[in-house]
């Protein structure tokens, strides 16, 4: 049976857009649409949909109050329709917040070149968010983070990496909240369209006691820092004499996303070998696996997250299979696990 989805856009055109996408493909069915939310709870009782694509700029109730009241009364999985604006990014990681399973950008009307692109992802977003848990434990809305893991001094040896998707947003929250402002450098790919990573930084950035930010070409990798790879670019990383440098790469997208994780792995294994602890969080796919391999390989210290704690247990579980994690965690030991693992391995040189 097709997947039963629902569609809730203020717009008439991006109404008729969206349901023209979903119709087209034989796996999806589009049972509804609605103009606004108190239409799309009536919908929702009525058709009982299975994911739901919202709008968050919409009259009578914004999509942020509706998703919030569905997610008490009837969790469904959730993909939000962004505008690539910073009012709305900031709106969007509010979303993944109360219960969103991911988000695409709103399609730009009239501009027929990359249309089937945008078609295949949303179609491709719907169907991950059909088989994503939604029953998740979440970090409070808006939480900043609490006292940091008590450690000492950690070393500027070492470099933490960490690669997700579905259901990455939240969990990176997660994990760099825990993190003490004396923590390793932190590498981090989360698969996400240009327009949006920045605002994920400077959210994070605000929420968290080590610094974020959108990687930039070039800059050194700096302990209690945090560094993201930017839409539409691996982020990479090479030694420069004492030092692990970030070199942004728009090579080919690799298993269909540009940032990819398993570009990052391979780059770090090629650099800092033993001076990495690398974890590969939810995630549907297989992006991730084959570096984190890799990493494993060249005595990188690798951690993939447990079935019960991700969203979509996709990324973590070809790694496992593969044989690329030392360790499998649930999302809430996971940030202990990773500085635990810097500590143990105390100051070595470089590899």
């Amino acid at each position: 049976m097709p997947i039963k989805v629902l569609v809730v856009d203020d717009s008439a055109l991006i109404r008729a857009l969206l349901k023209e996408i979903i119709d087209s493909d034989p796996a999806l069915s589009c049972v509804g649409c609605a103009p606004d939310a108190y239409v799309a709870r009536d919908m929702v009782k009525e058709f009982a949909p299975e994911v739901i694509t919202l709008d968050i700029e919409m009259p009578r109730m914004d999509g942020l109050s509706f998703l919030e009241k569905l997610m008490a009364a009837r969790p469904t999985p959730v993909v939000m329709i962004s505008s690539l604006t910073e009012a709305g990014a900031e709106a969007t990681f509010r979303a993944m917040e109360l219960g969103a399973v991911d988000f695409v950008a709103k399609p730009k009307l009239g501009i027929r070149e990359g249309m089937q692109v945008y078609a295949e992802l949303i179609c491709h977003k719907i169907k991950v968010a059909r088989h994503a848990s939604i029953k998740r434990i979440r970090c409070a809305p808006g939480q900043t983070s609490s006292a940091p893991l008590h450690a000492p001094l950690l070393s500027t040896e070492k470099v933490i990496a960490i690669g997700a998707s579905t259901g990455g947003t939240e969990a990176i929250k997660h994990v760099l909240l825990q993190m003490p402002a004396n923590s390793p450098g932190i590498v981090i790919t989360q698969h996400m369209p240009a327009g949006f990573t920045r605002s994920f930084a400077e959210r994070l950035d605000r929420m968290c006691h080590i610094r974020v930010s959108e990687a930039q070409g070039g800059e050194r990798i700096l302990p209690g820092h945090a560094y993201i790879a930017p839409g539409g670019y691996h982020l990479l990383v090479e030694r420069s004499g004492a030092n692990y440098i970030v070199r942004l790469d728009q090579g080919p997208a690799e298993h269909g996303h540009r940032p990819a994780v398993d570009p990052m792995f391979r780059s770090l294994a090629r650099c800092a070998g033993r001076n990495v602890i690398a974890a590969l969080l939810t995630g549907m796919g297989k992006d991730g696996a084959s570096g984190m391999k890799q990493l494993r390989e060249a005595g990188a210290h690798t951690l993939a997250q447990d079935e019960a704690s991700c969203v979509v247990y996709g990324m973590p579980r070809e790694a496992v299979a593969l044989g690329a994690a030392d360790e499998v965690k649930p999302l809430e030991e996971i940030a202990a696990s990773l500085l635990q693992q810097a500590r143990q391995r105390g100051s070595g040189n470089r590899v």
